[in-house]
């Protein structure tokens, strides 16, 4: 019989209340090897894990663990975790080199780091001070805890968690082109999942796949933890691969996926594509860019509508959704704003414009992220007064869809990662032989968009295109690396002595 105790879990600790609602409920399976765990089975984990840092290692409420580690269970594990404790994950992007790896050790100052161990030797290029007075793997930590004969335990309710305190930082970058941590809040995570859920069909029936990277708010907050927030069941996957995730939505049927228009692209050009059974597939949730529509018709050839949307790290992320019976009619279209999601579009001047004006979106509710981790100025400054400046120009229509014009901070996504051509050019601009460089955007048929680098070099160097690549390949992650490079004499400016980056274009 279960006391009353353990009925009153609280309010954070989602998979301590399904452990008692649906506690034989398959939460979660790692398609790669078959593993599979309950809701009772993940909460005896993760209340074993939060038991085994709290009382044996002093960790409390506050502290970060940073992680680099593809998907696993094991996330999902030190996921409860931070529910039901206060830790702090720190989800860090295992493609980045040591050097920036370290960057973002220095910002976050976790006190733990858990690491894969095909990760270890990066980790260890990292400066000892900076990772923290512990280190683990994921399979030593589950190893250690679920081992573990506990002397005491925690009490779970004695632990006050502020829905304003953070349970992420998650990483982004802006026009400053350096990584800045936003401060993801309990308070966001539930609010996010209360969007998603009015906006789409998330529900205890729900399944879904987790295949996108760990480190970007898209992997964690566009359906997994909605899902785990409605006693719904995740497939796990390492990454993704088009073959594989066709035959996991086919073989177990799978009601809901997201995806950026490249990953779907890929899996329509699969030559089992036409065949492999999808009736389970209510719809595709498509975000990252707008998806071509030849694209969304070879979609609807198999019955499946797209949902279109728009989100971004700092708020929600899931903010605007465009019905599928739109996906025609309202072409180009980020969809209407999400329930408790408010939205104005203002001028220069914090005006705000009138309907069918462009104008920067800005954005308030209870999804907005408190700020960036130990930034202030950043933090001030993606503000206008309480409202978040998303840095995208959009307008409106006569309806209330909304349409992105431009992106003010000339980031551009390339096979779903975002990158930041003013990062790009303070490593270019590093390098002693280069005078001058500026990073655009162009086409690229297999990653939607890649970049293409015009470098002045400095007076009588013969810089090459081969040592500027090899000089970025021991900077920047693969996917940052402009895959074009022109020499020029110099670089267009404007009237306000800004690069040209228009006139770049169309080069």
């Amino acid at each position: 019989m279960l006391l009353l105790y353990e009925m009153n879990v609280p309010d954070t600790d989602w998979i301590g209340k399904w452990a008692i609602y649906s506690p034989n409920k398959i939460a979660l399976k790692e398609v790669d090897n078959g593993r599979t765990l309950t809701y009772h089975q993940l909460n005896q984990l993760a209340s074993k894990v939060a038991n085994y840092l709290t009382t044996q290692h002093s960790l409390k409420k506050g502290d970060r663990i940073a992680i680099i580690a593809e998907n696993c269970l094991e996330y999902f594990i030190l996921f409860s975790t931070a529910q039901k404790t206060g830790l702090i994950l720190v989800p860090l992007n295992y493609r980045l080199t040591s050097p920036e790896l370290a960057d973002l050790f220095a910002k976050t100052e976790p006190v733990l780091t858990i690491v894969e161990d095909q990760f270890r030797e990066k980790l260890n290029a990292v400066p000892a001070h900076l990772r923290g007075s512990m280190q683990l793997t994921l399979a030593e930590l589950i190893e250690i805890s679920s081992a573990q004969q506990a002397e005491k335990v925690i009490d779970f309710h004695a632990i006050h968690i502020s829905s304003d305190d953070p349970i992420f930082i998650l990483f982004t970058s802006g026009t400053t082109g350096y990584p800045k941590g936003t401060i993801y809040s309990h308070k966001m995570l539930f609010w996010n999942s209360m969007n998603t859920s009015l906006s789409l069909i998330i529900n205890s029936d729900s399944r879904s796949i987790h295949c996108l990277p760990p480190f970007h708010t898209g992997g964690w907050n566009v359906l997994s933890t909605p899902l785990l927030h409605h006693g719904g069941c995740i497939c796990v996957t390492k990454k993704f691969e088009p073959k594989q995730i066709l035959q996991i939505l086919a073989e177990e049927k799978i009601t809901v996926f997201m995806g950026v228009p490249t990953m779907l692209k890929m899996m329509a050009e699969q030559p089992d594509f036409s065949t492999c059974d999808l009736s389970n597939l209510y719809y595709i949730i498509v975000g990252g860019e707008p998806m071509p529509i030849p694209l969304i018709e070879k979609w609807h050839t198999r019955k499946i509508p797209i949902r279109q949307g728009y989100g971004m790290t700092e708020v929600g992320p899931n903010l605007t959704s465009l019905h599928q019976r739109d996906a025609k009619t309202k072409k180009g279209s980020i969809g209407r704003p999400n329930f408790y999601v408010r939205v104005r579009i203002i001028d220069d001047k914090g005006r705000e414009v009138k309907c069918g004006e462009t104008g920067e979106l800005v954005i308030k509710g209870p999804m907005v992220t408190p700020g960036y981790w130990k930034d202030e100025a950043a933090t001030q400054e993606a503000f206008h007064q309480d409202w978040f400046k998303t840095g995208d120009l959009v307008r409106m229509d006569e309806e209330g869809y909304l349409y992105v014009v431009d992106r003010i901070k000339n980031m551009y996504i390339s096979g779903g990662e975002n990158v930041y051509p003013a990062e790009v050019e303070r490593i270019l601009d590093a390098h002693s032989d280069i005078s001058e460089a500026a990073v655009v955007a162009v086409p690229d048929k297999k990653w939607g968009e890649t970049g293409k680098a015009f470098v002045v070099r400095s007076s009588g160097s013969e810089l090459t295109i081969d040592q500027i690549i090899a000089h970025c390949k021991h900077r920047l992650a693969a996917f940052k690396i402009p895959k074009y490079i022109t020499f020029v004499d110099s670089i267009p400016k404007n009237e306000s002595g800004k690069v040209d980056r228009k006139t770049l274009k169309g080069k």
